[in-house]
């Protein structure tokens, strides 16, 4: 894909000027008639290149960009409009440059002859596997409306899911701010100042108040040091998390956490057994199905499980009994396959256990915001009561001496 400016003359003769990205001269000419406009001039320029990079840099493409993008293109392909003219609609009615860029794009390779799965498949960083491999299916079928509803109910689902869990933890999470900037204005600021007048008076200190200011001192003389061993921290963590046996130590040790571990393994089940059940509904073979999964788990104890399923079912197993065989799988879920296999019904089976794991998890969410809060409301006093004390203790001895 290439910019060009241009300048052409409107339907009233106004001149008027801008730029137009297209894979060729010729494009771009046909794109700016398509507007009603008179070429006048037409080239390629460097120079707008580095400012639509500009514009577009600090842009980025959303969840929710895409989740309005396919409800949007599901509509307009369901009232019966032609996959290029909904995209060209769509191009003109974002309000993000950089998804308009992406859908410009795709529009241009479906009218060269290309599929839509092929040109999302571009875009990975966007658009995930399991995503084209939906459309690759719908097209193959001939059902591309019906999986791309069947598609923007389940992103609309994921997405109000993801902003109940969110919206949940808002509160604890302002509060820990709160106390953690208090903290760092409390070391830096106000604790030296009391230091300076506790050792001018030579008064005797307990120990509360020598360890506060062992710590303030620290904070703010070595805070260069602080900064440095928390960076450094922070990326020998994710080199190691990105390792094999890091990976599987901190994902087994995530699942085991109490309350957090049970909660964090609903919210995989919810998207796995919601995602399974759509990838079945559309086509896609249940085998196939597992190993477009396998790549989209996060956690590295429910991917060796998928792949360990996905080669005893391709064997001949049974899916109720393959998913049995694991224990991050709960058993309810083993028995509800079997359901789904005896009745012929397994995408309607997984989409029921998908609303079931949904409802579990968020009654977790709302047990865990409900514990937290006091949780923190204790450590937040017992911090504050601690500062206290050792502040005040040694004002109060001080008092004494002067009387």
């Amino acid at each position: 894909m290439a910019y060009y400016s241009y300048k052409a003359l409107g339907n009233n003769g106004s001149q008027v000027s801008g730029l137009v990205e297209a894979p060729s001269e010729g494009t771009a000419a046909r794109l700016l008639r398509e507007k009603g406009l008179f070429v006048v001039r037409l080239e390629e320029s460097q120079k707008s290149v580095t400012v639509a990079a500009l514009q577009t840099r600090f842009k980025r493409i959303s969840f929710n960009d895409i989740v309005n993008f396919t409800r949007q293109l599901a509509t307009m392909i369901v009232a019966g409009l032609q996959l290029p003219e909904a995209l060209a609609i769509l191009r003109a009615q974002t309000t993000n440059p950089l998804l308009g860029n992406v859908i410009m794009d795709i529009e241009h390779q479906i009218v060269g002859g290309g599929n839509l799965a092929d040109s999302l498949s571009k875009y990975p960083k966007y658009f995930t596997e399991i995503y084209i491999s939906l459309v690759r299916a719908g097209e193959a079928s001939g059902t591309l409306d019906q999986v791309l509803q069947r598609l923007a109910d389940t992103l609309e689902s994921q997405q109000e899911f993801r902003n109940k869990v969110k919206g949940a933890m808002i509160y604890p999470a302002i509060i820990v701010v709160g106390m953690i900037v208090v903290v760092i204005i409390m070391m830096t600021v106000v604790i030296p100042k009391l230091t300076e007048m506790y050792r001018d008076f030579g008064a005797t200190l307990p120990w509360s108040t020598q360890l506060l200011m062992a710590i303030s001192d620290f904070f703010v003389k070595a805070w260069w040091l602080v900064i440095i061993g928390l960076v450094g921290g922070a990326a020998l963590f994710g080199r190691w998390r990105k390792t094999l046996i890091g990976e599987f130590m901190l994902d087994t040790f995530l699942l085991k956490l109490p309350v957090l571990g049970e909660l964090q393994k609903k919210i995989i089940l919810v998207e796995f057994t919601r995602t399974l059940g759509m990838l079945i509904g559309s086509g896609i073979h249940i085998l196939d199905g597992l190993k477009i999964l396998k790549n989209a788990m996060g956690n590295v104890l429910f991917r060796n499980a998928i792949f360990e399923i996905a080669q005893r079912v391709e064997k001949g197993f049974p899916l109720g009994d393959c998913f049995a065989a694991h224990e991050v799988f709960p058993p309810i879920v083993s028995q509800m396959m079997k359901v789904g296999e005896e009745t012929g019904k397994l995408d309607e089976t997984l989409n029921k256990l998908s609303k079931y794991f949904q409802s579990e998890s968020e009654h977790l969410v709302k047990g865990l915001t409900t514990a937290i809060e006091p949780v923190i409301m204790v450590v937040l006093g017992i911090g504050v009561g601690f500062i206290v004390i050792s502040v005040i203790t040694p004002i109060y001895s001080l008092t004494n001496q002067i009387r």
